[in-house]
């Protein structure tokens, strides 16, 4: 019941919100920079006659496999090795307009969603604490923007707050995917999608579009990797009451559309709540 009454409230907000005279109605409405954003995000199964659009952070990875598998190129979900995030896959940003429009109307579109601020976190704790291209690329550049005599780092020691700054300076449509805003990734409102899962609810959202797509038996949303920490609620509470209030405020119209539509609640960091 809760689950059914969280659907109802984001598909109510969703229809509301996109509802607007201003909001795109399809990908042809909008810019051809945010256009060319959604199709290069949206995953093709003809097949199965399902589109899937990959948000980083939010389980794509796991979705990539079954992908994968369901189009044979993949033996199994629980196959070992590093996830190749381009090869065995369709993009629809790679087909023609005509096939673009129908697999749009005609195929069965969903998307899986995340709490903001806990994507945010996750991915500020993997790109900048375990992966050195994006210490190079970001945070070499992050630090030596934000910090006093930060130009000796190697980018793996950015704050979060050093993180959040950069974001807050960002265009929007400039952002790398791991941190650009869902709405922007998968423009929700000029994408009619079918079902909106959620990461809280990974396995029995998972399951829901399974059974629906008639995936064979044999494919199962994967586990977790032994090896992932997840970002928990301690978790979050530290960071969030370790991070200046400002930058949190200044922050959040960025991310308004995801908290909103998605139906999320925007980040407590009231005294109260920090001194739990």
């Amino acid at each position: 019941l809760e689950l059914e009454v969280l659907r109802d409230t984001r598909n109510r907000t969703i229809r509301a919100l996109c509802g607007q005279r201003s909001m795109p109605r399809s990908v042809w409405e909008l810019p051809p920079g945010q256009r060319r954003t959604v199709l290069r995000h949206l995953l093709v199964s003809d097949k199965y006659r399902f589109l899937y659009c990959y948000v980083p952070k939010v389980a794509c990875s796991n979705w990539k496999r079954i992908l994968k598998v369901l189009d044979g190129a993949l033996e199994s979900v629980d196959v070992q090795g590093k996830m190749d995030h381009k090869s065995d896959l369709v993009f629809l940003g790679d087909m023609k307009p005509e096939e673009i429009s129908y697999r749009l109307k005609h195929y069965y579109k969903f998307i899986f969603v995340r709490n903001p601020m806990e994507r945010l976190l996750s991915a500020y704790r993997n790109k900048f604490g375990e992966i050195k291209e994006y210490q190079q690329k970001y945070g070499v550049e992050i630090v030596r923007r934000y910090r006093k005599n930060g130009g000796s780092s190697a980018g793996d020691d950015v704050s979060f707050s050093e993180f959040l700054q950069y974001l807050l300076d960002e265009d929007v449509e400039r952002m790398n995917e791991h941190w650009m805003p869902i709405y922007n990734l998968c423009q929700p409102c000029a994408v009619r999608y079918d079902f909106i899962g959620s990461y809280e609810r990974l396995h029995a959202d998972a399951n829901h579009v399974l059974e629906h797509i008639q995936s064979p038996s044999f494919v199962r949303f994967p586990e977790r990797q032994a090896w992932y920490k997840p970002v928990t609620a301690e978790t979050l509470h530290y960071y969030l009451c370790n991070t200046q209030r400002r930058l949190l405020r200044e922050l959040l119209p960025k991310y308004i559309l995801d908290f909103s539509l998605f139906a999320y609640p925007l980040p407590n960091i009231t005294s109260e709540f920090c001194r739990q």
